[in-house]
């Protein structure tokens, strides 16, 4: 129907046009002194519209070349991007930067763009030359917002590499000021620059954070985990109210860690509060039968000796022929005066597991008996370990 009505229109056009033409006696005059140029009406009209038609035709003509230059350029600064980017990962640093700056230059969309100065500034940061990248990823910044996320990620691995872990930090302030769940990579960065920073409460939240989340190093966060609390008790060492109250903070199974409560106990004893310190490696020991800590109780001498001797002993009863275990009695035997149950002890220590250690514990126990001759063996032979061990390393 509408094919019909149009056939219609265009008749009717056609014999208005024609009558028009018939019966249109008029003319046009054209005066430009001394010249004067008259022209038919029709003809008049027939040049305008052939005009036209001609200029119609031309502007389409130039604008399908231009079309045609724009996809020429769009393919080459595709081309660019792809090659900058292989040259990238192979390594070949130079032609990367080259390539993407190119592609920069010739690309129109401001994601295009983002992406090879981000190549550029990572190629750039490879080779040292880092005017080169700062300016790259200047050029980056500048296409917000499609390569904002893409460049403030590349400014802080970038910076971070270089150990400027405060501007790095200053980049990931701007991410999150983008609100919404932060995924896991760039939550690590944050852990990197944390790390470096000495921020360690934040390692712990951090840590926290991503031991809930997937594809994620359970190990390394929990190392990272445990060198946090190290960091804060020695941060705290001086001010014993400060230690104890950052103690009370941690989980049950935090305080039981042997490398924890090591470091909490020996900051304690620091300060001279044995009593805490002891209670500490008692509920550690109770927990695991952790070597540095059955070594420090001996030396964690809170005024009841006895009441340590029989700890220890039940953890024998736990824990049969350990020589650290067997060390530490006799140590603290030596130091209840009990001196029967001290040597057993020491000599049955140095029957499992020779070392130095029970060498000295027992010459020095010779020493307060008199026997000088025992306690000078003894010395010799510990000092023969230790210097069979330098000689073996």
């Amino acid at each position: 129907m509408k094919l019909v009505l149009w056939v219609l229109v265009l008749f009717a056009s056609a014999t208005a046009i024609v009558l028009a033409a018939y019966y249109n006696t008029g003319s046009v005059l054209f005066t430009v002194p001394p010249y004067k140029i008259e022209l038919a009406f029709n003809t008049f009209v027939i040049m305008v519209l052939s005009v036209f038609t001609v200029f119609y035709m031309l502007l389409r003509i130039l604008s399908g070349l231009s079309g045609i230059n724009k996809r020429l350029r769009a393919k080459k600064a595709e081309q660019l991007t792809w090659s900058g980017v292989k040259a990238f990962f192979e390594a070949r640093y130079d032609r990367a930067m080259k390539f993407s700056e190119k592609a920069f230059k010739l690309t129109d969309t401001q994601a295009a763009k983002a992406l090879n100065a981000v190549v550029a500034a990572r190629s750039a940061h490879q080779q040292k030359n880092y005017s080169q990248r700062d300016h790259f990823l200047a050029a980056a910044r500048e296409q917000a917002p499609a390569g904002r996320v893409l460049t403030l990620i590349a400014e802080t691995e970038l910076f971070l590499d270089e150990g400027r872990y405060d501007d790095a930090l200053a980049a990931l302030q701007s991410i999150y000021s983008f609100g919404g769940l932060q995924n896991t990579a760039v939550l690590l960065l944050e852990l990197k620059a944390q790390q470096m920073a000495g921020n360690w409460d934040a390692v712990l939240e951090l840590t926290q954070v991503l031991s809930n989340r997937a594809f994620v190093d359970r190990d390394l966060v929990e190392e990272l985990r445990h060198r946090a609390h190290l960091e804060n008790i020695k941060k705290n060492t001086k001010d014993i109210v400060l230690l104890k109250k950052y103690w009370g903070t941690l989980s049950w199974h935090e305080k039981t860690d042997g490398r924890i409560a090591v470091a909490a106990a020996r900051a304690l004893m620091a300060q001279g509060d044995n009593a805490a310190a002891q209670k500490i490696i008692e509920n550690g020991l109770d927990a695991g039968l952790y070597p540095e800590l059955v070594t420090l109780y001996a030396d964690c001498q809170s005024g009841i000796v006895s009441w340590q001797i029989q700890r220890a002993e039940n953890w024998l009863t736990k824990y049969p022929n350990n020589a650290d275990l067997l060390l530490t009695l006799g140590r603290l035997c030596t130091y209840g005066e009990l001196w029967g149950k001290a040597q057993s002890y020491l000599e049955a220590s140095l029957s499992i597991e020779p070392g130095y250690p029970a060498h000295l514990a027992l010459a020095q126990l010779f020493e307060k008996l008199g026997k000088q001759e025992a306690a000078s063996e003894h010395y010799r032979k510990g000092l023969d370990f230790v210097l069979k061990q330098i000689g073996s390393t």
